[in-house]
């Protein structure tokens, strides 16, 4: 609403899988952001005020160094020796470059009209383990531990893009 009465023209808002059937407080925030961006579009599309504005939501995987991205976190603790940190041997995420994020985002923004969710098909997760062992063998590493440290409050071991109800 603000953004229509501003005169923005698109929208689009950058959610996360962590939005489906979320357990954490930012799945919960992310989850609800989406669906009030999708009801003040059906509101807008039910008056004559304010329709320019066309909406859409990105759902992101991880993006792969990123802020936040294990990626760096994994080089750091194979540069300084070990051992590197895995919350659980069967945690599996899907992944995505920072360009294809982009690339998303602007698909998003140019085709989207309704607060349709659109969501990058990134083939199967990967087992964060996995992710771990490939980048030792990169440094050439392989004898640095791997140590699991246990799932965290309101993480889940799988990601899911999208929800039963959707």
């Amino acid at each position: 609403t603000v953004s229509a009465a501003c005169g923005v023209k698109r929208f689009v808002l950058i959610s996360t899988d962590k939005a489906v059937d979320p357990l954490s407080i930012m799945g919960c925030s992310k989850r609800l952001t989406e669906l009030l961006v999708q009801h003040a579009q059906q509101l807008r599309g039910a008056s004559s005020v304010g329709t320019t504005l066309s909406t859409a939501i990105v759902r992101f995987g991880n993006v792969i160094n990123s802020a936040g991205s294990v990626i760096p976190l994994f080089r750091e603790q194979i540069l300084s020796g070990g051992p590197v940190t895995v919350t659980h041997p069967e945690m599996e995420r899907y992944f995505m470059s920072i360009r294809e994020a982009v690339r998303l985002v602007l698909t998003a923004g140019t085709l989207g009209e309704n607060g349709e969710i659109y969501i990058l098909d990134m083939g199967q997760p990967i087992k964060i383990v996995d992710v771990a062992r490939k980048m030792l063998a990169l440094y050439g590493r392989r004898e640095i531990e791997i140590i699991f440290t246990g799932l965290r409050p309101g993480e889940k071991l799988n990601e899911t893009l999208v929800g039963e109800k959707e």
